[in-house]
């Protein structure tokens, strides 16, 4: 996908994007793929897909937000929203920066316990210009601030995953996962005794028409009290 494929979509969906964050997502070729060539944190034959398979990946979670929860996608595009996102397991940067472009009234912390990738993600971001985005080189176990969502993408299965969130958001985790997941889910509500009222999930393929994302989801677990064991 070129930058100008990527762009029309994102102007179909989010009509209010402005030109300083299309600016924004413009650089993002550029910087990982320089970055890349130092320190491999996209696979080499993937980089090629950057826009498709990392960028509107990441922005799955913004698509989500603005059909479901319009109010909070307002107040995520408005300056000084006071919310605070942590992106776990970040990686190079995502879904992390891409959401932090669009939501600049969001503060992002983009953590990693692997300092090659969590270097890249900084530098990607003060690149951009991503003033609102921090980066911190730990294990998710080991943070102690509380955030207003945490967003995620496969870092692991969702029943190891789960945990390392207790007690570091407020109102729900965005979790990317792709595959048959219905076992894999069914499995971690049943052990953490979670609400079935409290997990939506979202089929990426009914926004982004493409094989890519076929079977590939968004997971919302929504409020701050479903993890009880």
């Amino acid at each position: 996908m070129t930058f100008d494929e990527f762009i029309n979509v994102v102007r179909q969906t989010f009509t209010d994007i402005s030109q300083t964050q299309e600016s924004a997502f413009r650089q993002l070729e550029s910087l990982y793929g320089d970055w890349n060539s130092k320190i491999n944190v996209i696979s080499r034959k993937d980089i090629d897909e950057l826009y498709s398979h990392h960028v509107l990946h990441s922005l799955a979670i913004a698509a989500y937000i603005r059909l479901v929860m319009p109010d909070t996608y307002s107040l995520l595009r408005t300056p000084g929203s006071g919310i605070r996102i942590l992106d776990i397991g970040t990686g190079g940067g995502f879904p992390g920066i891409p959401l932090a472009i669009l939501f600049p009234g969001a503060e992002f912390t983009l953590c990693d316990s692997i300092g090659k990738k969590i270097k890249v993600a900084a530098a990607v971001a003060e690149s951009a210009g991503l003033g609102n985005v921090r980066t911190v080189n730990a294990r998710a176990e080991s943070l102690t601030d509380k955030y207003s969502f945490i967003v995620s993408r496969a870092v692991t299965s969702i029943e190891n995953f789960l945990p390392w969130t207790r007690r570091k958001y407020s109102d729900g985790i965005f979790y990317l996962k792709g595959g048959d997941i219905a076992e894999e889910l069914g499995l971690a509500m049943q052990k953490f005794r979670i609400n079935p009222g409290t997990v939506h999930t979202w089929n990426i393929d009914s926004w982004l028409h493409d094989g890519y994302f076929e079977g590939k989801m968004v997971i919302f677990f929504e409020g701050p009290n479903f993890l009880r064991k």
